[in-house]
């Protein structure tokens, strides 16, 4: 008994440390960040973006437009300014958001002011959407570096951050859906139907071709 009276006052010191270490990793754990862009097809940028090690999630949406709560017939109908944009959360912790902006503009053909692979028009041209000066400075250094890299003009703007309008539910997550939708080549899920699409459009193809070894 004697023993553990003397171990008491051990243990609880301790303990109390250890609740000061965990309230302290707590308390300066980073809270998670947004950046919102445009790449052209927002099931494809979602697709990309939320296989990557830091994201949080990723969602599909409407900005910087003129109207409120706008849907997808008028975005691609063209006339409302909206970009089909996905807003990024992610653990600035794990990955900042320069890198983000780096894979970003990897990801797309930042080099076509008319639209993305073989969508066209103005909702599916790219963009990077900022709030600030900071990360303004960054969106510019990474436009920059890519610029040189590449070798060639990019185009992609740096626009301040508008009001972020969430697509419809039936674009959610549509590149992994389960969903049956009806396609040139017949009945298939969402998810297969994507990939048809993905594949049909160039993507992949154009991003290899534009920036080669790059993509590592």
């Amino acid at each position: 008994m004697k023993t553990l009276n003397t171990f008491k006052p051990i243990l609880l010191t301790i303990l109390i440390a250890t609740a000061f270490w965990i309230k302290g990793h707590e308390v300066n754990a980073a809270e998670p960040q947004t950046l919102t862009v445009a790449g052209g097809c927002f099931w494809c940028v979602e697709a990309d973006f939320e296989k990557v090690n830091g994201v949080i999630g990723a969602v599909s949406g409407y900005t910087g437009g003129q109207i409120a709560n706008p849907t997808y017939k008028q975005v691609t109908r063209g006339g409302t300014g909206h970009y089909e944009a996905v807003q990024i959360t992610f653990d600035p912790d794990t990955i900042s958001r320069t890198t983000l902006m780096d894979m970003f503009l990897r990801s797309v053909d930042p080099t076509d002011a008319g639209g993305q692979f073989c969508d066209r028009g103005d909702s599916y041209r790219t963009a990077i959407f900022v709030s600030g000066q900071s990360e303004t400075t960054l969106a510019k250094k990474a436009v920059a570096a890519a610029q040189a890299e590449l070798g060639q003009t990019i185009v992609t703007p740096i626009l301040p951050a508008s009001p972020f309008y969430l697509a419809e539910d039936y674009h959610q997550d549509y590149y992994k859906g389960r969903s049956l939708v009806l396609t040139r080549a017949g009945p298939k899920s969402q998810a297969t139907a994507y990939k048809f699409y993905r594949d049909a459009c160039g993507r992949d193809a154009r991003v290899k071709e534009l920036w080669g070894k790059a993509l590592g």
